[in-house]
């Protein structure tokens, strides 16, 4: 029996893909697993990467980009695990993660949806992870900052009940999910994880946070915050409340002064974004417990001169103004979550080389695009 149906829907992402597939490969051997890819014509190396580095995987070849919805529930015809996870293609997971969620999900009779804790490419949580039903009134909140009843008021490390899981990572018995409707299509790109989360709710399941199980989701790659992003975003949720709740010209109005402020917003982070440069750091480190050629490499292609650490000694220091750089060849994924988790927020940046291949990557920050280097 196939415990479990890894889905991840790839859109012109490329090394991010291989960096999240070598992370599933290792986080599903004590599994009886699948994985699906399902590529929204990307119209780049994805797919034949995908053939190349990982022939075990189920790729399905989508001809035109039809959304998330519509490509998800595409892969899902693939799908014969007693449970599914659909998982983006920006995210690294841990190596226990699905053994310990399909531990939890054996023993829940109730479940309609878990999610666990998603943490940036620097470290910190994204309290998107739990949220809150976005009511109009709590929607109308959250466009003015009023974050409080907008986000779970569960500790970030606890583990119980939530309304709404994010679609980055949501696991699903997969009847239960067929038997609710799949994710709906009258979603092109966003919400469609909170239209889903509340039908499990409305169906009489119970969505669940674990709070114990970290992955990493490199968000800004897939999330480009422009014109169109905040069209979609705003539609999808217009969407969700004639669908839901049927509010008429007030939901009109939520949904167009969110586009505004939304607007206002971004051209802000669009402006703190372009202001970032090049710096340099106190502190270069190859995290790894073995030396190899890869020092060598990064001194050539950053000029700058790198000391070797294991974890064990990385995790005795507290580091500041450092560029880190993990060798999964050697280092676990939970390994490098740890030490990430206990580093941040000190301006350290932290990239990762994943297993097999030569090319480090990492993102600075979640409201933009991240860095790739070819080795």
């Amino acid at each position: 029996m196939i415990q479990l149906s890894v889905l991840i829907l790839n859109y012109k992402v490329p090394y991010y893909l291989m960096h999240c597939l070598s992370s599933v490969i290792a986080a599903t051997k004590d599994l009886e697993a699948e994985i699906i890819v399902v590529d929204n014509n990307s119209e780049d190396q994805s797919s034949a990467w995908v053939k190349k580095y990982f022939p075990q995987v189920i790729l399905v070849e989508n001809k035109v980009n039809s959304g998330f919805s519509k490509g998800n529930n595409l892969g899902f015809v693939h799908a014969k695990g007693k449970y599914v996870c659909l998982l983006n293609p920006d995210t690294y997971v841990g190596n226990h993660t699905f053994k310990n969620v399909y531990a939890f999900a054996e023993t829940k009779q109730d479940v309609g949806a878990i999610g666990v804790k998603l943490i940036d490419g620097c470290g910190n949580f994204l309290p998107e992870s739990k949220r809150n039903l976005p009511t109009p009134k709590v929607a109308l909140e959250k466009i003015f900052q009023i974050n409080k009843n907008y986000y779970s008021a569960l500790s970030e490390n606890k583990t119980g009940k939530v309304d709404v899981l994010v679609g980055a990572f949501m696991w699903m018995h997969r009847e239960r999910y067929e038997k609710i409707g799949k994710l709906d299509e009258d979603y092109f790109m966003y919400g469609e994880d909170i239209d889903l989360s509340y039908k499990f709710l409305k169906a009489g399941y119970q969505n669940y946070y674990l709070g114990s199980e970290s992955i990493i989701h490199y968000k800004g790659e897939s999330t480009t915050r422009d014109k169109v992003y905040r069209q979609r975003f705003y539609g999808a949720m217009q969407i969700f409340y004639e669908k839901h709740f049927n509010k008429g010209k007030a939901v009109q109005f939520l949904v167009q002064q969110g586009l505004k402020l939304a607007s206002l917003k971004d051209a802000l982070i669009k402006k703190s974004n372009n202001e970032q440069v090049q710096k340099d750091y106190a502190n270069y480190l190859l995290v790894t417990n073995k030396t190899s050629a890869l020092k060598e490499r990064l001194e050539e292609i950053l000029y700058q001169k790198f000391n070797c650490i294991s974890v064990n000694e990385i995790l005795k220091k507290t580091l500041s103004d450092s560029y880190i750089v993990f060798d999964a060849e050697y280092i676990t994924a939970d390994d490098i979550k740890m030490v990430m988790e206990k580093q941040k927020n000190k301006q350290n940046c932290f990239r990762i080389k994943p297993r097999n291949f030569n090319f480090i990557l990492g993102s600075d920050q979640s409201t933009s695009k991240g860095e790739v280097k070819d080795l």
